[in-house]
């Protein structure tokens, strides 16, 4: 069983179609930086503890080291037929260094190292989505300044409800994104316990140094129950929730925008470098990206739901099953790291048809409720000024009439309540003006 970590138990070698589909070199390749970090740490913590002799500790080291830098640089050669990447580097190692490289397992399991990997990955793709997140945000708060006077209809159900703030609608997305980085925030906490030192499920007789190794790898804690530390994954759980949130939360604001840019409303035009065309109507341009933002979310919230299946009936402590954490993991991070990096370009390429937007403002019925709370202000309770504002509307659409086109005397055929006053309603500043003066 050559190369293999665990081949001396070994008479047979596995069946080959078996090891392809038991290798996870071809996903876990993503863990390189952080095993060779994660063991740097280790072996400088066998040299110090006295548990390797502090010679081969240093040339460890150094051979990890230079290991670290050709994963940074792209220099280094992943090897698909090793198992996994822990069994890559390890074998890395031994060509750099020799004999040596063979104590760095020493007082370590691949359960508690791929645990580490995993943690350290989450931690560092938590803190770039809190960033990218961050700059959304950003851009996001740009376009909203830049077209703060700008009203547009308001919709509920999809249908005119109010005047509002272009602003006010884009700033919602910002809060929703705030909430999103909260969860990313605790998500990076979840992960930040040090499981190195549980080894397979029960710890070591060696005497390792598990607070000077957490403390080289920049973890708050240790993960205190050794079983525990090896079968937990509610650390990537919370991620991929915090992904899916987001995804969510990416997909409402692409469903804004398309209906934004259809001909239908044309409110704004998305720029060209994030559209595409057809390959039989010339006229097409497609708001394709968008439309892709939306449907991702369907796979990232797959992903979630495929990690919290798979560890639902798993007993204590490692099975292989959670092998499968890492693709859906992966998967997530990517996907979502990558639209918010291009969703804030295209926010900030968006032109907004003022025109357009005006000619949807002439809907009078927008400033029904406003209407609706002028006769409570005159002294009606609100269900009958709801009842007058909903026969007045009905009446003039049978009509084809505009309320500012009626006289007082026909509008107080609906309310003696009303007075000359009321027509100043009918505005979308005055109505938007209204509203900000009642918070």
């Amino acid at each position: 069983m050559k190369n293999k970590l665990w081949g001396g138990r070994f008479k047979k070698s596995q069946d080959p179609e078996f090891e392809d589909f038991s290798c996870s070199m071809y996903f876990d390749y993503r863990l390189a930086e952080y095993d060779a970090l994660g063991s740097i740490a280790h072996a400088k913590m066998l040299g110090k503890c006295g548990i390797i002799p502090k010679k081969d500790a240093a040339a460890i080291v150094k051979g990890l080291t230079a290991i670290s830098k050709e994963i940074e640089a792209g220099k280094f050669i992943y090897d698909f037929t090793a198992e996994d990447i822990h069994t890559n580097i390890q074998n890395a190692l031994e060509k750099k260094i020799g004999k040596p490289a063979l104590k760095l397992h020493t007082a370590r399991s691949r359960n508690d190292q791929v645990a580490l990997d995993t943690r350290m990955y989450c931690k560092n793709k938590a803190q770039e989505m809190y960033g990218l997140v961050t700059a959304l945000q950003e851009s996001l708060l740009g376009f909203a300044k830049k077209n703060k006077d700008v009203i547009v209809p308001g919709l509920t159900h999809t249908q005119h409800a109010q005047p509002v703030l272009l602003s006010d609608h884009i700033e919602a997305y910002v809060w929703m994104l705030a909430r999103d980085k909260r969860k990313l925030h605790y998500a990076y906490h979840a992960a930040d316990f040090m499981p190195l030192g549980a080894c397979a499920l029960a710890g070591t007789s060696l005497k390792i140094d598990r607070k000077y190794t957490a403390r080289e790898l920049g973890f708050g804690a240790l993960c205190e129950n050794t079983m525990d530390a090896v079968s937990d994954r509610d650390f990537v759980i919370e991620l991929l929730e915090a992904v899916s949130l987001v995804s969510m939360h990416l997909s409402r604001l692409a469903s804004d925008l398309i209906l934004w840019a259809s001909p239908e409303f044309g409110f704004v035009e998305i720029d060209q470098q994030f559209c595409t065309g057809s390959s039989i109507m010339p006229q097409k341009v497609n708001p394709d990206f968008l439309e892709l933002t939306r449907g991702m979310s369907g796979r990232i919230y797959g992903n979630l739901f495929s990690v919290l299946t798979m560890m639902k009936g798993l007993p204590l402590t490692y099975n292989r099953d959670m092998q499968w954490d890492k693709q859906p993991l992966f998967d997530s991070v990517e996907k979502i790291s990558k639209v918010l990096s291009v969703y804030g370009k295209l926010v900030k390429g968006i032109k907004v048809n003022k025109a357009n937007i005006d000619r949807a403002l002439l809907d009078e019925s927008l400033y029904a409720t406003d209407l609706a709370e002028y006769l409570v202000s005159k002294g009606l309770d609100s269900r009958q000024a709801h009842s007058i504002i909903g026969k007045l509307v009905t009446a003039t659409l049978e009509k084809k009439e505009r309320i500012s086109g009626l006289t007082i005397k026909e509008l107080k055929k609906f309310s003696e309540k009303f007075e000359k006053g009321v027509f100043k309603l009918l505005d979308p500043k005055v109505s938007v003006a209204s509203r900000k003066k009642g918070r």
